[in-house]
């Protein structure tokens, strides 16, 4: 056999028994081979599954923590809202931020996509949104308080006003009272009035149906309170019957507001001091009896009497 170069009898059964035998090695090496990465496979399945887990687990947890942090960040809005809301009054630094919050809630409802990073953005601007309230809840209340001072020191004025006004009638109604005393004690007075009958020629007669002329006499007692000065002496005479005498022209003079016919006048000088006066009435067809005679001057009834005449 010229290819046998080493004489091997092929058909020798030793040369069988060896060939056989590293077959079955190898293929036990390569069984082993495989076991071994299945092994490794399955450790690494195993890692990756279970790092999978606890990283779904982590990220369920963060969600969790997130969405409980969301709905804390919304309810701390919704509050903020609530009391920006409940200021009731207007201010357009408040309404601005009014408008704010609501914004930032509608953008919140909005949101898909959460991370801590947005959670502490919008922390912080709620937290902004909170300190700027307690500061206007400061403010108010600091008003409130002021207000209130101000409601009570106006109520003290008040008081105040009201008890000097009450001080300042009763002192002018107590001037008022002086005033009219004084004004009254002023008014001059008149003592012995009487009445006496003149003929044509200015002679008394002693029957009144002859007499031409009425003369009334009287005197002007002084008084310290009247100022001294010219004044006119209105005389009223009625008759019997009550009728006025008085002449065609029919004068009058003004007292308490009403027009006043008169008799006659006459101008007396006053000076403090007792005057003796005599006031003249010029007519006819006297009667007999009672004749009532009024005297007025600056406004006042300065005297008066009756005198029964023949």
């Amino acid at each position: 056999m010229a290819d046998n170069k080493y004489d091997y009898d092929y058909d020798d059964d030793r040369y069988d028994d060896y060939g056989d035998n590293d077959v079955d090695g190898a293929v036990k090496r390569s069984l082993r081979g495989y076991r071994v990465v299945i092994i490794l496979l399955t450790i690494i399945l195993a890692g990756i599954s279970a790092l999978y887990f606890n990283i779904n687990r982590q990220q369920q947890r963060d969600y969790e923590l997130l969405k409980v942090d969301r709905d804390s960040i919304q309810s701390n809005l919704s509050s903020l809202i609530t009391e920006y809301d409940s200021l009731k009054f207007t201010n357009d630094t408040i309404a601005a931020r009014l408008v704010e919050a609501n914004e930032m809630m509608e953008q919140l409802k909005r949101e898909r996509r959460w991370n801590y990073a947005k959670i502490k953005e919008y922390e912080k601007e709620v937290g902004t949104l909170r300190s700027v309230m307690r500061n206007y809840l400061k403010q108010i209340d600091s008003l409130n308080n002021l207000n209130k001072k101000l409601v009570a020191e106006n109520v003290s004025y008040r008081k105040e006003i009201s008890t000097a006004r009450l001080r300042a009638d009763v002192a002018e109604e107590k001037a008022s009272e002086v005033e009219n005393k004084v004004r009254q004690g002023a008014v001059l007075r008149t003592r012995s009035i009487s009445m006496t009958a003149l003929n044509a020629n200015d002679k008394e007669v002693s029957r009144i149906s002859k007499a031409a002329t009425l003369r009334v006499d009287f005197a002007i007692t002084p008084n310290e309170l009247a100022a001294p000065g010219h004044r006119k002496v209105y005389l009223c005479i009625k008759s019997p019957d009550g009728y006025l005498l008085t002449s065609e022209s029919m004068p009058t003079f003004e007292f308490q507001g009403m027009n006043i016919g008169y008799s006659a006048v006459r101008e007396v000088d006053y000076q403090n001091q007792d005057v003796e006066v005599s006031i003249y009435y010029r007519g006819s067809g006297f009667t007999e009896g009672n004749y009532s005679i009024e005297l007025y001057t600056d406004g006042n009834l300065i005297g008066s009497g009756s005198v029964s005449m023949r």
